[in-house]
């Protein structure tokens, strides 16, 4: 299966302290999704996105702009 790339980058915190990690791509997004302690309601936006991505019902670019507003409401957003 081909990844579903989108850019720019969106830089997220990981859980090793002081890494930061660029996803650039749908299928990077939903895993580090799934990693996240917590669950709100654009965290579940994003989620349903990627779904949508991977049936062809929605862009990457969609998927990457819920993706960094998910990470901002988790305070997991990083500036590169």
């Amino acid at each position: 299966m081909a990844l579903h790339w989108f850019s720019p980058v969106v830089p997220v915190r990981t859980e090793k302290v002081g890494i930061t990690l660029g996803v650039s791509n749908v299928e990077a997004a939903a895993e580090e999704l799934m990693k996240w302690p917590e669950k709100g309601p654009k965290w579940n936006k994003a989620v349903q996105l990627c779904i949508d991505c991977f049936e062809d019902r929605a862009s990457p670019q969609d998927v990457q702009k819920a993706f960094e507003e998910a990470a901002k409401e988790q305070g997991m957003l990083r500036s590169l």
